[in-house]
């Protein structure tokens, strides 16, 4: 069962220093010093909605952000997924995506979604409708491919 968790969702100007850390402190164990030395925060960072969720002390367990369409693909994307080393084996990255998925769909509803995958994960989200396009390519020195998750029916337009 995944840790129970409470979303917050908001823009990068509407973050506020303590969410920004939590954020990008937990993208840095896992995507740094797990993963191998890059660049994390882009400039995609200040085009999306950061998806946070955190557990009832108060510690951020996952968080994602949702890129708006044409910041860096032609539809909205989600990105930089991580759970915190000490979460994962509970399914709360895939309550992590579904969540942003559910924040796309209301955004920007009957859009498709696309992803930059860690090839390894293809399976992971293929299991949440997302469907390999192109070829595998290296990106930060690992194996990644481009996914698209298919338009769903669309639902009241809100901010995510």
């Amino acid at each position: 069962m995944p840790t129970a968790v409470h979303w917050t969702c908001k823009r990068f100007d509407d973050l506020g220093v303590h969410a920004l850390h939590d954020a990008l402190a937990l993208r840095c164990r896992v995507f740094i010093l797990e993963q191998g030395p890059y660049q994390d925060p882009d400039a995609a960072d200040r085009q999306a909605w950061h998806l946070l969720g955190y557990d009832a002390a108060g510690q951020l367990q996952a968080c994602l952000r949702v890129v708006d369409p044409g910041a860096k693909f032609a539809e909205p994307s989600i990105g930089r997924v991580v759970t915190a080393p000490e979460a994962r084996g509970q399914g709360l990255g895939r309550v992590l995506v579904a969540e942003g998925l559910a924040r796309c769909a209301k955004a920007w509803p009957g859009r498709a979604v696309r992803i930059s995958a860690q090839a390894h994960l293809q399976g992971f989200y293929g299991g949440l409708g997302f469907v390999p396009v192109g070829a595998p390519y290296l990106e930060d020195d690992i194996p990644h491919i481009e996914m698209l998750r298919p338009t769903e029916p669309a639902l009241a337009k809100e901010t995510p």
